[in-house]
């Protein structure tokens, strides 16, 4: 399946088949549904949590990808004092952590992590170190040398504060980044940023980022001379 272009083509060029080539100096990448598929661990915990609160579970889903457990239950319970939700994100984070059923690669992150050796490149999530580092693993791919943690922000997608320190840490400038994502809240925070976004998965169709794959096969990195090429599709 081709990468799908928005309405307005952001492709810096297009090669002799049409495929959409982006240039970048720097990559930020999300993690759950953009590296590792977590979706059934997230499904169980995130709908034992509704449950708990009398919250339906298709709407709590709706809301969770993406964002920090405690912005997820400001939105979810906002008579909650924050102090609660902090509490019960710290119980839900170890919940996760310690289930790692089902958690598995991608297809194609792998390949497109190997690619990457030498290329300027960070990990942007909102799962702190604990959960990241266990997921990452479950799924089999090594964890980035640059992390952008839950622990690394004060604000937390969609707020574009790990993109932004993610660019600083690689010493690039935003507008020279590409992130790769698959929430509507962390396309928001990426586009807040100043980057251009390639949407993984079906989740970010929805959300207009720039152009969308599929899954990370659809990707063809080539670096040199200090910059990155990318073939999506």
């Amino acid at each position: 399946m081709p990468a799908t272009p928005r309405a307005t083509d952001p492709a810096d060029a297009r090669d002799p088949d049409g495929v959409a080539v982006l240039t970048a100096r720097a990559l930020l990448l999300d993690m759950d549904g953009t590296l590792v598929d977590s979706d059934a661990c997230v499904e169980r915990v995130w709908r034992r949590w509704a449950g708990r609160h009398g919250l339906d579970g298709d709407a709590v889903m709706k809301v969770v990808h993406g964002r920090q457990g405690y912005a997820s239950m400001a939105l979810l319970l906002p008579d909650r004092p924050m102090e609660h939700n902090h509490a019960d994100n710290a119980r839900l984070l170890a919940e996760e952590t310690a289930d790692t059923e089902g958690v598995v690669a991608v297809p194609g992150a792998p390949e497109f992590l190997a690619a990457l050796a030498g290329v300027p490149h960070a990990l942007v999530t909102s799962a702190d170190v604990a959960l990241s580092t266990a997921r990452m693993a479950a799924a089999g791919l090594a964890l980035p040398e640059v992390r952008i943690t839950a622990e690394s922000v004060g604000a937390g997608k969609p707020d574009p504060e790990g993109f932004l320190k993610g660019a600083a840490a690689l010493g690039v400038d935003p507008a020279d980044c590409v992130a790769f994502e698959d929430s509507g809240a962390g396309i928001e925070a990426a586009r807040a940023a100043g980057m251009r976004v390639v949407g993984v998965g079906p989740r970010a169709a929805s959300h207009r980022p720039d152009v969308v794959v599929p899954d990370l096969t659809e990707i063809t990195v080539e670096a040199g001379e200090g910059r990155i090429r990318l073939r999506v599709g």
